[in-house]
């Protein structure tokens, strides 16, 4: 499940657990090489996150979250504090290829399931050859945007420049299947709203990706909300680091299952 996915579902997890050359076609007047057509700047705007080198947060009623992806490295770091008032779950994920460390802390809910409360203030270890069906738990599984806005664009519906590296517009999610930002559930709770999700997107002066907010309607249990993305430091992110040997305990079968 991506993370927009993520945010939408939070009530179902209670429940159950630069292209640099301009030309006169393209280019746009500011000479940042950003194409003039809106959506081909929208698209080439995500060409650095495929570079696996910058930092990004995600802010939504239902989550808060930020994270550093290090291609050059292997590595990546994410924290997260998801849920309502009835659940709230935090979660900090560290990976360095093969590695992956999970630290855990969903209150009172693991309380009475044995092994499960040791745990909450710890790290576990997790075995690459188990987590390798744990999708949740790889970063890189799907590319190096843990938010997908590639996938995105490729579902661009109606779009217009609003100002010097402003847009707005919709997406159509159901044209981008295979992206984690189009995760099967939350298309389903959509429904034909999927087909039209408004969106704004500014762009830095180099014409990439530094904000995108989209405004999700009400779906089942989720009011409707806007969801922030935020990207910067691109080519100067910092790699992961192993948490401490004394953080660190082996993670059980429950914390695969969890995952899966």
């Amino acid at each position: 499940m991506g993370l927009i996915a993520a945010t939408l579902l939070v009530p179902g997890l209670t429940a159950c657990n630069n292209s640099s050359g301009e030309s006169s076609s393209t280019a746009s007047s500011s000479g940042s090489g950003t194409p003039a057509d809106p959506k081909a700047a929208l698209v080439a705007s995500t060409e650095g996150l495929a570079e696996g080198n910058f930092k990004f947060s995600i802010e939504a009623d239902s989550m808060t979250g930020k994270g550093t992806v290090h291609k050059p490295s292997k590595s990546a770091q994410m924290t997260m504090t998801m849920g309502d008032e009835d659940f709230t779950m935090d979660f900090d994920l560290i990976q360095i290829q093969p590695d992956t460390w999970v630290k855990v802390d969903m209150g009172d809910l693991l309380a009475g399931i044995p092994g499960m409360e040791a745990f909450k203030d710890k790290y576990q270890h997790l075995d690459a050859t188990k987590a390798k069906d744990a999708k949740n738990l790889d970063i890189f599984r799907e590319g190096t945007d843990p938010v997908d806005a590639a996938g995105m664009f490729k579902g661009l519906a109606e779009v217009e420049k609003t100002g010097e590296g402003t847009y707005r517009g919709t997406f159509d999610l159901t044209a981008v299947e295979d992206s984690v930002a189009a995760d099967k559930d939350m298309l389903k709770e959509l429904g034909d709203q999927a087909k039209s999700i408004p969106f704004t997107a500014k762009l830095d002066a180099e014409g990439r990706l530094s904000e995108l907010v989209m405004s999700i309607p009400a779906a089942g249990e989720t009011k409707a909300q806007d969801i922030t993305i935020t990207y910067s430091d691109y080519g100067s992110a910092t790699p992961a680091q192993k948490p401490p040997a004394d953080q660190v305990i082996e993670a059980n079968e429950q914390t695969y299952e969890m995952f899966k």
